[in-house]
């Protein structure tokens, strides 16, 4: 059992200097310091997130040492009333800092030459073989020249790393001459503060070591008075070479006694030599043939879940300990033996690339078997894994009788969590946005990120572009007879609108009723019509040959406004969509579809589903039924798409959450544009309402409990990641499906912020109060603005580029 032999809380009223705050993520630090009864005084570059348990700040930047050991002299002799009693720190580039202030202000700790031999990768092995203990075979590396020798030195495999690095950044395995020279460029040039500023120590220097086989485990230490004590030993699971990322780790390790007698052992000879007196350590070794090998040792506590997993299993807190040997004050924690095991999982991707869902953890707060986890990005953030970079997502850590029961909870866990990552390609977008505010455009960011392009989207000379005949092709209904619903009279509203609205800046205009197919093409054919503007979505009354429209100007060699005759048939075919976001990591709802009655809908997706007709428009065919909630009614509403509207059924898990539409203009990345999103909230909406865009909601919004829907231009409150990721996936999807000149996006995102792309509209309605004319009047445009950008946009596409160019599409 741990025992406390003092009643008397001997910190309570000390005040403690700790250099560097870390990161956000580390606050548990901060929040068990003042638990214990210290006040604590922050020497960092800035106040930040740790204001909350700061008592007082010293602003120094913590990589000049001078300029930090002046401000502490400065803070001291202007606050006399503030008497600190010792100084600490938990991060890795404050180790010699410490060691420094220390030595200046007489507060117990660890001396220069300790805290160096601890930081150099390459000193440290050094001094265990100057002492007789067992060290790795090392050669330093500071040109090509010392490379060469090295590796007829060592020979292979071999480990090369940053003499003052951390955290296994930039530590590759080498097996051959040239992954060693590949290898070795890779790290320097990437190797440099402006990646990390811990490599302002590094110097350019990196060493080259002997690879060491065997499992790997880390040792967590306290030493005071120079008598060091191992409190916890990690049994780490396999790593992914040739890069070495934490994968997670067993405490304890699943080793008989003699190997945790030797691992002590050899972890105490390593922190005597190396000449640790005060301070907690964090040794990384392997266990050999030949006995124990240290890798590394740091002096300061074990990152990520290592405090948490020592205080569970062992009943030692390492915060504590840290604080005592600060302080002066005697550790007399005892290590508690375990008859449980924790287990430890860090969840990295497979791939470097923009987070796209993050579903499961709130769960696990309720799960017994979890004693902890973190979630250190969210959706909408870059991840990057080696060779790019070192993130991981979070971790998790759970607890068992047994390492067996602990593996089981862990699997669990890993079937309950739901992450996407979208990965970096060159043919992606993710990640390559900027927004200046929810106002304007998104821009497409260059290759190099942070460097914008040229802008291209000023207009034309107007004079020149107001010369061009402008055919519009629409669906023309002359009665109210023929026009016997919303949809129709919309099509037929929407090109006269356009006529209006052109014709009133000077264009000549000409209609192409396609609903008068034979005459039209009659008189397409003799026509001086220099570009269609092409907004028919009907032929023989039948939206699945709305693509022939753009196939007929393409056979007679018409430019035309819009995508082409494939990116249209393919979006009314929405299966085909899906399985299109699917083979591109584009997130989307969980989906089946079936063709007959007879076809069998995967079991697995999670109830409400939306059943939807697979090749229809314009919500034709959804209804508040079409939400179900059970077997029975969605075989119901499968039955009604099927044989009632003779359309194949796609069942979706439903979504529930805001909607967005995503408006793009453009065809090209140097003119491509994300206009301001529009957001659609269905909180108001009667209950017993699905919130969803039923036919009802889109054409008889006004009479309808569709009325409550609010429509946000542009949306309020929202969180400008959240607007990016959102704004980055839907002009993946626009670019994948070939979309040209305009373009919308629906997008639904659930309650823990995770965007699904529902499906994309090529050549939606553009009517004067549809959705793109309306959020492009929030950048200025006014209609007719709007539809000579599009032209302007038009002839840009055709101009300078071989016939039908348009129709490649190499991304599908």
């Amino acid at each position: 059992m741990h025992t406390n032999t003092m009643i008397k809380n001997p910190l309570r009223g000390k005040t403690i200097l700790i250099l560097n705050t870390g990161y956000i993520q580390k606050r548990f630090v901060y929040q068990r310091i003042k638990k214990l009864g210290l006040k604590i005084v922050v020497v960092n570059e800035v106040k930040n997130w740790a204001n909350y348990y700061v008592d007082h700040w010293i602003i120094a930047d913590t990589y000049r040492h001078a300029n930090v050991l002046s401000a502490i002299e400065t803070f001291i002799a202007e606050n006399p009333s503030v008497h600190i009693d010792g100084a600490l720190t938990f991060w890795e580039d404050s180790i010699e800092l410490l060691a420094k202030v220390c030595a200046k202000f007489g507060f117990t700790g660890n001396s220069l030459e300790a805290a160096r031999n601890t930081r150099s990768k390459y000193l440290m092995q050094e001094v265990m073989n100057s002492a007789g203990l067992p060290a790795i075979r090392e050669h330093l590396l500071t040109n090509e020249e010392d490379l060469t020798v090295a590796i007829d030195k060592i020979g292979f495999p071999a480990i090369i790393k940053p003499v003052g690095g951390s955290l296994s950044q930039f530590v590759v395995r080498v097996n051959n001459v040239d992954e060693a020279k590949n290898a070795y460029a890779y790290i320097r040039k990437n190797c440099t503060p402006e990646f990390d500023p811990i490599y302002i120590y590094n110097e350019g220097k990196f060493v080259y070591q002997s690879y060491i086989d065997g499992p790997e485990f880390s040792a967590e230490c306290y030493i005071q008075h120079g008598i060091p004590h191992v409190v916890g030993i990690h049994e780490k699971t396999a790593m992914s070479l040739p890069f070495f990322m934490e994968t997670g780790d067993y405490l304890p390790p699943r080793i008989d006694e003699e190997d945790i007698d030797s691992i002590e052992d050899a972890v105490e000879s390593a922190l005597i030599v190396l000449g640790v007196r005060n301070s907690l350590a964090h040794a990384e070794l392997k266990l050999t043939e030949e006995g124990v090998k240290i890798i590394e040792i740091a002096s300061r506590m074990g990152g990520d879940y290592t405090f948490r997993a020592v205080k569970e299993v062992h009943d030692f807190d390492l915060i504590q300990a840290a604080c005592y040997i600060a302080l002066g004050v005697h550790v007399h924690n005892t290590v508690k033996k375990t008859d449980s095991c924790i287990v430890g999982k860090f969840f990295i991707p497979d791939d470097s690339g923009v987070i796209t869902k993050l579903r499961g953890f709130e769960g696990l707060k309720s799960n017994p078997s979890v004693v902890d986890f973190l979630v250190s990005k969210q959706v909408g953030d870059k991840i990057l894994i080696p060779p790019d970079g070192y993130d991981y997502i979070g971790w998790v850590l759970v607890k068992g009788d047994t390492y067996a029961d602990a593996d089981r909870a862990i699997e669990e866990v890993e079937k309950v969590i739901d992450i996407e990552v979208t990965p970096f390609k060159a043919t992606s977008t993710l990640g390559k946005t900027q927004r200046k505010n929810k106002f304007s455009s998104a821009l497409i960011l260059g290759k190099h990120q942070g460097s914008e392009k040229i802008e291209r989207l000023r207009r034309l000379d107007v004079a020149n572009i107001r010369k061009l005949k402008i055919g519009i092709a629409c669906n023309v209904y002359e009665s109210e007879k023929e026009s016997n619903n919303a949809v129709e009279k919309d099509l037929m509203n929407v090109g006269k609108n356009i006529e209006h609205a052109l014709q009133s800046r000077g264009y000549v205009t000409e209609f192409l009723d396609f609903n008068k197919l034979s005459p039209t093409l009659s008189h397409l054919m003799r026509s001086d019509i220099d570009l269609v503007f092409n907004v028919c979505e009907r032929i023989n009354n039948s939206s699945l040959l709305e693509p022939h429209a753009a196939s007929i100007f393409d056979i007679m060699r018409v430019p035309y406004t819009g995508s082409n005759p494939l990116t249209l048939a393919l979006c009314i075919d929405k299966i085909k969509v899906k399985k299109l976001l699917n083979f591109h990591n584009i997130p989307t709802p969980r989906w089946d579809y079936a063709y007959t009655l007879d076809d069998e809908i995967n079991e697995d997706l999670r109830y409400p589903l939306i059943v939807k007709p697979a090749n229809s428009d314009n919500s034709i065919g959804i209804t508040n039924d079409s939400v179900v909630t059970n077997k029975k009614d969605l075989l119901e509403q499968m039955d009604r798409v099927i044989n009632g509207l003779h359309n194949p059924a796609l069942v979706e898990e439903y979504i529930e959450g805001d909607e967005y539409d995503v408006s793009i203009i453009g065809s090209q990345d140097d003119d491509l544009r994300v206009l301001p999103l529009s957001r659609s909230i269905f909180t108001k909406m009667p209950e017993g309402m699905w919130h969803v865009f039923a036919y009802d909601a889109k054409w008889n919004r006004a009479a309808s409990e569709y009325s409550k829907i609010i429509i946000q231009r542009p949306p309020k409150s929202v969180s400008q990641k959240l607007l990016t990721v959102i704004s980055e996936i839907a002009l993946d999807t626009y670019n994948i499906l070939n979309c040209h000149d305009y373009g919308r996006v629906e997008v639904r995102v659930d309650s823990a912020g995770n965007p699904y792309v529902l499906e994309l509209n090529p050549n939606p309605s553009i009517n004067t109060m549809d959705c793109i004319p309306k959020v492009a009047e929030i950048e200025g445009f006014n209609y007719g603005d709007f539809l000579e950008e599009i032209i302007r946009l038009t002839v840009k596409r055709y101009k300078n580029k071989p016939a039908y160019y348009h129709l490649q599409n190499s991304l599908i």
